[in-house]
């Protein structure tokens, strides 16, 4: 007897046990071992692409996107020098400038020490 295992998530297993007296039973064996990975496969739950939270990618490229850049006032994020034309994920209002940020890190690191990072922002004129 042969004991095969296949397993269905983290806990939970299926075992098969198949007699094996001949070797005309092997492809027997091998063609039920197949089908019992082709249904699993089919049973099985959402997959990450799927699954809403799992990929974030496409969130971020579409937050990215959400700002016009007539909007700000800097061309470059001052925290991390990154061109404002790359894209905008996050804003905040200063001494009456709008600036820009490619991430919510840069964002919350420039609101530490505004004043020693805001030359670097390239403000536009107005």
């Amino acid at each position: 007897m042969i004991t095969l295992l296949y397993r269905v998530d983290k806990k939970k297993f299926i075992s098969f046990k198949l007699p094996i007296m001949k070797t005309r039973n092997l492809a027997f064996i091998c063609n039920t071992v197949v089908a019992i990975f082709i249904f699993a496969a089919c049973q099985s739950g959402t997959t990450p692409a799927t699954d809403p939270g799992t990929d974030t990618t496409m969130q971020q490229e579409v937050a990215a996107t959400n700002y016009d850049l007539s909007l700000v006032n800097n061309a470059k994020d001052p925290v991390c020098g990154m061109p404002v034309t790359a894209g905008i994920s996050d804003t905040v209002h200063y001494k009456n400038d709008v600036l820009g940020f490619c991430s919510a890190e840069c964002k919350e690191e420039f609101l530490k020490n505004p004043e020693s990072m805001l030359a670097a922002a390239e403000i536009k004129k107005k």
